[in-house]
């Protein structure tokens, strides 16, 4: 006799038959757990390149932005240096030391000065403008020759105007106006103080070579 068949039931009911429906479901978590640890990884992956590409931008900029610094401190002190320098070789030390400076590109010129003025004028830093105001007059080439010299000067001179007077026969007249730098201190107590739009004609005159 043939032993009963076994029914679908019975099946289901089997230990063997739920081992194996538990071990597919674990399969397919697993599988599951897999699939989703693999984007986190890879969006993870992405995430930390896009930052790491951030980072070095953000290096690349800081580095434009902090090159005109370096060596600052160098350039500071050879500026220092410079201006130190400057002083020393073109800011005249007194008001005679301007005065000669002037009288002798006369000489060597030939032109002619009069009514010649010295004024104060603003005090900058450690510096005062020093204002001088005359009429020049003589041939061309000797004004030339003069308005050369004070560009040229070891004195620092800066022509602030210069304006036409007047012309007789081969002669020319100038009205010229001229500053130059002294320190506070060295200031003459009489120069009155520079008028802000003409040149000055109230301070005490005083002729070239005094």
């Amino acid at each position: 006799m043939s032993p009963n068949p076994v029914t679908a039931r019975e099946r289901l009911a089997s230990p063997l038959t739920w081992h194996y429906a538990g071990l597919a479901i674990m399969i397919l978590i697993v599988a599951g757990l897999a699939i989703r640890l693999g984007m986190d990884w890879s969006a993870t992956d992405s995430s930390s390149n896009d930052a790491l590409v951030n980072k070095q931008i953000e290096l690349k900029t800081l580095e434009v932005q902090t090159a005109p610094l370096r060596g600052l401190e160098e350039r500071v002190k050879q500026s220092r240096t410079q201006i130190q320098d400057f002083y020393a070789k073109r800011i005249p030390a007194n008001y005679s030391s301007i005065a000669l400076e002037v009288g002798n590109l006369r000489l060597k010129s030939g032109v002619l000065l009069s009514r010649v003025q010295y004024t104060q004028g603003a005090t900058a830093g450690d510096l005062t403008e020093i204002s001088l105001d005359c009429s020049i007059s003589g041939e061309y080439q000797q004004i030339m020759q003069f308005v050369n010299g004070l560009e040229r000067a070891k004195t620092f001179f800066v022509i602030r105007s210069m304006a036409f007077t007047g012309q007789q026969g081969g002669l020319v007249s100038l009205r010229l106006r001229v500053s130059t730098w002294l320190r506070p201190p060295d200031v003459p107590g009489w120069m009155t103080p520079t008028p802000a739009d003409t040149p000055a004609t109230t301070a005490p005159t005083a002729q070239e070579g005094e």
